[in-house]
Formats: structure tokens, sequence, C-alpha cells
């Protein structure tokens, strides 16, 4: 039986399994947020990006055994709140960016599946 990355269970394995998923989600959230924030806000600095890519992670650890639309609903409130707090912007433009930001993550992550899909049909 093959696994896919969406049946993976952090938690139940190894503490290696769980680091690696946080510090996957971190940089996933870094760099997704980074374009987010440079394509809205202009010139933003990648350190703020990696505060609120570490807090994004953290949250997806601790509400990984929720259903799906309780973790897109909290993170995605998470994520504005946190990026108004790092990024000192108003309601409007915190909305803007935390927008660009989750439009931003679903096709990296889209695309990051379908990659990993595709190449594990190919031949050995």
């Amino acid at each position: 039986m093959v696994l896919s990355p969406a049946q993976l269970d952090p938690v139940a394995g190894s503490p290696v399994a769980f680091v690696g998923t946080f510090l996957v989600a971190a940089v996933f959230y870094s760099l997704t947020l980074f374009v987010a924030a440079r394509y809205v806000l202009g010139d933003a600095p990648l350190k703020r990006a990696v505060v609120v890519g570490v807090i994004l992670a953290v949250a997806s650890m601790l509400l990984q055994r929720y259903e799906p639309a309780i973790v897109i609903a909290v993170t995605l409130g998470l994520d504005a709140f946190a990026i108004s707090a790092v990024y000192r912007l108003s309601w409007k433009s915190t909305a803007l960016v935390a927008v660009a930001h989750y439009t931003v993550a679903v096709i990296a992550g889209i695309t990051i599946f379908n990659l990993v899909a595709l190449l594990q049909t190919a031949p050995v």
C-alpha cells in the first residue's frame, strides 16, 4: 500500500517526522507569504514573513486533528491577525495581503501535490 502525502500523520510518527513537518510548513508559509506581501506591498522584508510563517506552522501542527474547514478558518484568521501585527498594516491592507497569501499558498500547494502525485506514477 502506497501512502499519499495527504495520508501521512506526523503526530503518530517519530520526533524527526514531527520536526521535519514543522520545518517544511514554516518554510512553505514563509515563502508564500513573502511572495504575496511583495505582490501587494511592493517591498516586504523576508524576516517578517518568517515570523508569520512560524506562527502559522505552529497553528497548523496544533490543529491537524480537526476538520479542514476548521483549520482553514482558524489559520486564515490567525494569518490576518499575524500579518497585521508583524507588518503593522491597516485592516484593508491586511485583508489584501491575507487573501493574496491564501491564494498563493493554495496554488503552490496544489501544484506541489500534483507534482508529487505525478512523480509517484513514474516507472522505477
